[in-house]
C-alpha cells in the first residue's frame, strides 16, 4: 500500500496541484502523487487544453480519477473556487501543492508598481488563499492534510533581472511557518511545508557553456530535474512530523560557493 494511503486512511488521497497544466515541475508533481495512488485537480490558466490531456494521460496511465481546474489566480476568487470544485469532485482534500508562479527577466528600472503587485498577487496572496480555503476542508478531516509550497532557492543568493519575482518568493518561506502554526492550531494533523528547487527543467535553448556553468554550481554536479521536486514533495506528504520546513532541493548549490576561497588558502 501506497503510504500516502496510509497516512491519509484513504485508498485514494485527493491533491489539488496549481499550476500543473504546463508540462513543468507541477505537472511532474501530479505524476509522483498519481503513481503513489492519489486523485489529481490539476490546475491551468492558459494551459487548459494542456492539462486536460494531461488528465486523460494520468487517467490512462495510473488508473486514477483526475480532474482540470481553471482560473487566473491573481483573482481572489479563484483560490477559494479550485478548492470547492475539488471537494465536489472528490468529497475531501488532503494534499495541497501551490507550484504555480510568474517569473520573467526584467531589468530592475523597467519594474513598475503594477508589475510588483502582480507578482506577488500570483506567486504570494494566491498561495495564501489557496491554503487558507485547503485548511478550512482539512480542519474538520480526521487526517488534516498536507499543504506544500514551492519556493525558490535563489532567495538567499538572488540574481539580476529578477528584483520582482524574489521578493515575492522570498515571503513564501515566512508565510509557510506562519500558516504552519496557524492550521495546526485548528487541526494537529495539518502541515504547511515549502520546497526550494534549485536549478532544473533547463530550457532546451540553454547553451552548453551556461549548462556546464550551472554543472558546477552544485555539490552533486549536475543539474537536477522536476522529478527530485516531485519526490520531495511527496516526501513532506508522507512524513507526519515535519511541519513548517523549507527544504532546498538544489544539489547543494544554496551553500556551495565554487569560485569562493577555500578554507586554509593563502590570500596573501
Amino acid at each position: 500500500m501506497s503510504l500516502l494511503k496510509t497516512v491519509f486512511d484513504c485508498d485514494a488521497p485527493v491533491a489539488l496541484i496549481t499550476g500543473s497544466g504546463a508540462p513543468r515541475v507541477g505537472r511532474e508533481i501530479a505524476i509522483e502523487l498519481a503513481r503513489n495512488g492519489c486523485r489529481i485537480a490539476l490546475h491551468a490558466n492558459t494551459s487548459a487544453d494542456a492539462a486536460r490531456q494531461a488528465a486523460d494521460e494520468l487517467t490512462q496511465r495510473y488508473r486514477c480519477d483526475a480532474i482540470v481546474t481553471q482560473g487566473a489566480l491573481e483573482d481572489d476568487g479563484v483560490p477559494p473556487r479550485l478548492v470547492d470544485e475539488t471537494v465536489t469532485a472528490f468529497g475531501r482534500l488532503d494534499i495541497l501543492v501551490n507550484s504555480a508562479a510568474i517569473w520573467s527577466p526584467t531589468p530592475i528600472g523597467q519594474v513598475t508598481a503594477a508589475e510588483m503587485r502582480r507578482y506577488f498577487e500570483i506567486n504570494t496572496v494566491a498561495a495564501f488563499l489557496c491554503g487558507r480555503a485547503a485548511a478550512d476542508v482539512m480542519t474538520d478531516q480526521t487526517t488534516g492534510g498536507s499543504i506544500v509550497n514551492l519556493g525558490d532557492w535563489a532567495t538567499v543568493r538572488p540574481y539580476l533581472d529578477h528584483a520582482a519575482y524574489f521578493p515575492s518568493k522570498g515571503a513564501i518561506d515566512v508565510m509557510t511557518r506562519s500558516l504552519a502554526v496557524e492550521f495546526a492550531s485548528r487541526n494537529a494533523a495539518i502541515r504547511v511545508n515549502c520546497v526550494k528547487p534549485g536549478p532544473v527543467l533547463l530550457a532546451d535553448e540553454v547553451p552548453d557553456q551556461q549548462r556546464l556553468k550551472l554543472c558546477a554550481s552544485t555539490l552533486t554536479g549536475g543539474i537536477g530535474t522536476a522529478g527530485h521536486v516531485a519526490h520531495a514533495v511527496r516526501f513532506l506528504c508522507e512524513n507526519t512530523f515535519i511541519n513548517g520546513v523549507c527544504l532546498p532541493v538544489d544539489g547543494g548549490r544554496s551553500i556551495y560557493s565554487p569560485d569562493g576561497l577555500q578554507i586554509g588558502e593563502n590570500t596573501g
